[in-house]
C-alpha cells in the first residue's frame, strides 16, 4: 500500500513562571506570516537531524533568550488536521518550570515580542495553543500533589509562606496551612536556614531551602511524595 505523507513536526513549550503570588506563562508575538502579531507559545519546527528536546531548547533560546532546567514532555497534538492554517502539523508539547523573577525574556529571530502573562489574563492565542496551555495547566496542578516540582518556581531560599501561597495559587483553592506545613516538614526534605526574610512588615521569619540531593536519595529508597488536598 502506497502512503503519501507530507506532515511537519513541531515542538511547543509551555513555560510557567511564578512571581508575586501569580502563575505566569511565557508567550511570544508572531513576527511573520498570516498569524503575524498573534500571541503564541514558544515553539517551531524540528530539524531533520535534531532531537525533540534539543529543538525545544533551541526555540526557547532563539525566540526568548532563556534556558530552562525542568522540561517535561506533555502531549502530542495533531488530531485537528487544520490546527495550523498553512499545512498539516503535529506538535509535541513540553512544559517547563522556571523562577520568572530571575529570567528576563528577550525576543529574537521570528518573535516580535516575548512577555510573561498571568495565567488568567491571557491574550487570544494562535493555533490551538489555548488547548495546549489548558492541558499543561491541568498537568501542573495534578503533579503538585505527587512530585515536589513547585520548588522549581521559587527562589533557592524561600519563606514557608511563599510555598503555601504557591500551592494555593496554582491549585486555586484555600489549603489548611497548619497541616500543609506539618506534612511538608515530615518529609525531611526541607532545611531551615539561619537566614531571615528581609520583609519589613511583621515578625522576621526564617528562610527554607529544598534539599534535592536528599530527595533523590529518598526516592531510591522507595520514598513517595504525596500531599492530599480536600
Amino acid at each position: 500500500m502506497e502512503i503519501t505523507q507530507n506532515i511537519k513536526i513541531a515542538v511547543d513549550a509551555i513555560v510557567f513562571g511564578y512571581s508575586k503570588n501569580e502563575l505566569n506563562v511565557l508567550l511570544i508575538k508572531q513576527k511573520f506570516g498570516a498569524l503575524k502579531n498573534k500571541w503564541a507559545l514558544v515553539g517551531g519546527f524540528v530539524k531533520d537531524d535534531e532531537k525533540l528536546q534539543d529543538a525545544v531548547h533551541r526555540e526557547l533560546l532563539e525566540e526568548t533568550g532563556i534556558k530552562v532546567n525542568y522540561l517535561e514532555q506533555l502531549f502530542t497534538f495533531g488530531d485537528d488536521l487544520h490546527r495550523d492554517p498553512r499545512f498539516r502539523v503535529i506538535s509535541v508539547a513540553y512544559f517547563a518550570l522556571v523562577n520568572s523573577t530571575k529570567l528576563e525574556a528577550k525576543p529574537d529571530t521570528d518573535a516580535e515580542e516575548a512577555q510573561w502573562f498571568p495565567i488568567h489574563k491571557l491574550p487570544e492565542l494562535a493555533f490551538d495553543h489555548d488547548t495546549i496551555l489548558k492541558t499543561a495547566y491541568t498537568r501542573l496542578q495534578n503533579k503538585l500533589s505527587y512530585q515536589p516540582i513547585g520548588f522549581d518556581l521559587l527562589n533557592n531560599e524561600f519563606l514557608f509562606s511563599d510555598l503555601e501561597n504557591l500551592y494555593s495559587t496554582i491549585l486555586e483553592k484555600n489549603i489548611d496551612r497548619r497541616n500543609f506545613r506539618k506534612k511538608l516538614l515530615s518529609f525531611d526534605i526541607l532545611e531551615e536556614t539561619e537566614k531571615f526574610s528581609d520583609k519589613k512588615n511583621g515578625r522576621p521569619a526564617k528562610l527554607f531551602k529544598f534539599n534535592k540531593q536528599k530527595y533523590n536519595k529518598l526516592l531510591k529508597e522507595g520514598f513517595y511524595f504525596e500531599i492530599k488536598f480536600a
